[in-house]
């Protein structure tokens, strides 16, 4: 069984009926004829986003996507400096999470990925060049805004 489907049937035996415990949801899944272990179960449980509620697992509503990167870019960014494949982004305190997770979800291919700490976010590209270009391409969203 592939995960797709099989993560299917973990939401499908929730909504179905209550479930209170892992072993149970195993046992669940085997008498569909789906076998998993107790490391992959607990890796969809947290991947689905399953909590324990007094009425059994239940999934979390999806996070809201959040404002555009433009929009917060705008509202936070003060800096941005390329360091070899490092691009160090200085915000407003207490707004680098916000920048990095906007990033994030832009899923630009030249970010390997980002870490956010208070007021500043290291941003992870392939090298120096791509880093320059993102740099370039995050402050034309500066420009744009304002």
């Amino acid at each position: 069984m592939n995960k797709a489907y099989r993560q299917a049937q973990i939401l499908k035996l929730i909504r179905s009926r209550p479930i209170y415990t892992q072993e149970e949801l195993a046992r669940a899944l085997r008498d569909l004829g789906v076998a998993t272990t107790q490391v992959t179960l607990s890796r969809d449980i947290r991947e689905l986003r399953l909590v324990k509620s007094h009425d059994g697992y239940t999934q979390m509503p999806a996070e809201p996507p959040g404002p555009p990167l433009v929009v917060v870019l705008a509202e936070s960014l003060q800096d941005a400096r390329v360091a070899q494949n490092l691009l160090v982004l200085k915000t407003l305190p207490a707004h680098a999470a916000s920048v990095a997770r906007a990033l994030d979800r832009e899923e630009w291919p030249e970010v390997v990925g980002t870490i956010a700490g208070d007021d500043t976010v290291l941003v992870v590209c392939l090298d120096s060049t791509t880093a320059a270009t993102v740099r370039r391409k995050l402050l034309g969203y500066l420009e744009a805004a304002g």
